[in-house]
């Protein structure tokens, strides 16, 4: 999945409930980043929203659902690659290593790794939906009680300072599987690549990217049988009707993915099954 996206939809903002008559005015809040991103997107044309806000708690568990569909190939064929070649990936490694997952998800694909390793210093997952995180953190936690496994709830895409090695430590080297680098235009991707690369200077960044397939069988992972994938994309104007006050009716979307063949990736589109305007 995190692939490009683009909405054909639009959106409503409608404003709070009204307040009893006696109650006194105040300020309207600021808009979150994403209310801000939702109307920057909606603005431009084609309309388009970063992958990042598909990822709150509901949209986490989607995904978590979609990684173990049959349609979809890249989790378990990554799963495989990792558990073909975790003995020379921590090789190349070292020991006393702390790894840093950049969109690090339900942390499932770092065990393998972890268990490879040489006495792993320090684990540091980063994610933008901080609850899902905390709680893959905890049970990693249990998992592996000589690890420091520190959580960061925030943007990867965006600088950050991380926290200083620890002592003993050796390399810091980044963990980006899951093709995720495929979210990004190429001046995005770049500029991530940059980033990573000061925060990891000295190490090094182990990636993950699918490679171009049968059109078919990508048409099939993100058209699963049951559905998913597209709640999963629907799940965007659910967090929009509660966190934002939109005033979008599911029920007058349908998901539409297919593959760009041109610019060689997926794309995933709310399409109105109905003729709608901004306001």
């Amino acid at each position: 999945m995190r692939n490009p996206t683009s909405s054909s939809s639009s959106l409503s903002f409608v404003p709070a409930k009204a307040r009893a008559a006696s109650a006194p005015e105040t300020a309207a809040a600021p808009l979150s980043e994403f209310g801000r991103e939702m109307q920057a997107g909606l603005a431009r044309s084609p309309r388009s929203i970063s992958p990042k806000f598909f990822y709150d708690v509901a949209g986490s568990q989607l995904f978590d659902r979609i990684c173990e569909l049959p349609e979809y190939y890249p989790t378990r064929t990554e799963l495989r690659i990792l558990g073909e070649c975790a003995g020379e990936i921590a090789a190349q490694i070292g020991p006393n290593a702390e790894i840093v997952e950049f969109g690090a998800g339900s942390l499932t694909k770092v065990r393998l790794l972890l268990d490879a390793l040489e006495s792993p210093k320090r684990y540091l997952p980063i994610d933008i939906s901080g609850e899902h995180l905390e709680a893959a953190a905890e049970r990693l936690k249990a998992d592996y009680p000589a690890l420091v496994v520190q959580p960061i709830a925030a943007d990867y895409t965006m600088p950050m300072v991380l926290p200083a090695p620890m002592a003993g430590a050796g390399r810091r080297v980044g963990f980006f599987p899951g093709s995720t680098i495929g979210n990004f235009e190429p001046d995005e991707a770049l500029a991530f690549l940059q980033l990573a690369a000061r925060m990891l200077r000295g190490g090094g960044l182990l990636i993950g990217v699918d490679l171009v397939k049968e059109p078919g069988r990508l048409h099939a992972a993100y058209n699963d049988a049951q559905g998913v994938t597209g709640e999963f994309n629907l799940n965007l104007l659910r967090r929009a009707n509660a966190e934002l006050n939109a005033d979008f009716d599911l029920d007058g979307f349908a998901h539409a993915a297919f593959y760009n063949a041109p610019r060689r990736r997926i794309e995933m589109h709310l399409v109105s099954v109905v003729p709608r305007a901004f306001r």
